[in-house]
């Protein structure tokens, strides 16, 4: 893989896009995305703009004032507060309270390869995504994201870049699309009805790796961080949001990706505060995650049998071959 195609390789024209009259992107789009921009979601992504408007001004007034009150009961030990750490104590609020540098893990990404899973039994409740402490067996319930489909999506365009048309990704989008029903995502405003706007989405996605290739991890460019979470024996699990990201960063061999703390299992947090509560408790948690590692093995409730990769699995490092 590289930024430059070698000089026996006859260079194509590169493939282009251009919003289309009166198009918009969605609220989570990527800049690079405006070109994709189509008129056939643009009332789907107007109504995804109010909706992202409405739930942060709802939460500038509600849900952050009543997550500070809550905090500040628990911070201070005030009656109630073990009430509010059975709750799980709100997120968000915590987070502003720490800083991220303080919930940020610098991690290999080629190690991060187990994610969280929730028991498949809608019935069941899960964790609030509100709350920083959870509950439950989604530690014990993991897939190995060594054989997911964001891997071999990032494995598919890079050994296609030359010729698009050849993914999996660039068929299977052709397929909707013949079919009557191109893929569209409202939140980012696409539309990918042609030939010509499927191999455009696709070199998007091809060169937000070779710039990875080529600047490292930018984390400043995420509309989100890379969030993981922290089992009850103390080990990072990969969950929602990055998961394209993260599979450039491992594709790449980059060396170390930051990575952001979102819940803690409740067993591992009662064993590292030991009953403490306020800032003796926030501290120790935080000197315990800078001791934090990835989970390797393959979960006790975990579907099928345990990865083994071959011991070529992954290619050499390539950000260090880009130029």
């Amino acid at each position: 893989m590289g930024a430059t195609p070698p000089d026996s390789m006859p260079s194509k024209p590169r493939p282009t896009a251009s919003a289309k009259p009166g198009a918009i992107t969605g609220p989570q789009a990527d800049p690079a995305f405006r070109p994709l921009a189509a008129p056939e979601v643009r009332h789907r992504a107007m109504l995804a703009h109010v909706t992202h408007h409405l739930r942060e001004g709802l939460d500038a007034l509600i849900g952050r004032p009543m997550g500070a009150a809550l905090l500040q009961v628990w911070h201070r030990n005030w009656p109630g507060a073990a009430t509010v750490e059975r709750l799980g104590l709100p997120r968000h609020n915590l987070e502003r309270l720490l800083g991220r540098p303080a919930l940020t893990l610098h991690l290999n990404p080629r190690e991060l390869v187990q994610f969280a899973e929730h028991d498949p039994d809608r019935r069941k409740k899960r964790p609030s995504s509100l709350a920083f402490i959870w509950e439950g067996d989604w530690d014990l319930r993991r897939s190995d994201l060594r054989r997911d489909y964001w891997l071999g999506h990032m494995r598919d365009l890079d050994e296609n870049r030359h010729h698009l048309e050849r993914t999996r990704k660039y068929q299977e989008l052709m397929d909707r699309a013949a079919a009557g029903r191109p893929w569209q995502s409202h939140r980012e405003g696409l539309y990918l009805d042609s030939h010509e706007r499927i191999l455009a989405f696709l070199q998007l996605y091809l060169d937000f790796m070779d710039n990875m290739a080529r600047h490292g991890y930018d984390e400043n460019r995420a509309k989100d961080p890379l969030g993981v979470v922290i089992s009850r024996e103390g080990r990072v699990l990969k969950i929602n949001r990055g998961l394209h990201r993260l599979g450039m960063a491992q594709w790449l061999g980059l060396p170390s990706i930051p990575v952001q703390v979102q819940h803690v299992h409740r067993l591992w947090w009662l064993q590292i505060t030991e009953g403490r509560r306020g800032p003796d408790a926030l501290e120790r948690m935080c000197a315990a995650l800078r001791e934090c590692v990835p989970e390797q093995a393959h979960g006790p409730l975990s579907a099928g049998e345990p990865f083994v990769p071959d011991a070529d699995f992954w290619p050499a490092p390539q950000h260090e071959q880009a130029s």
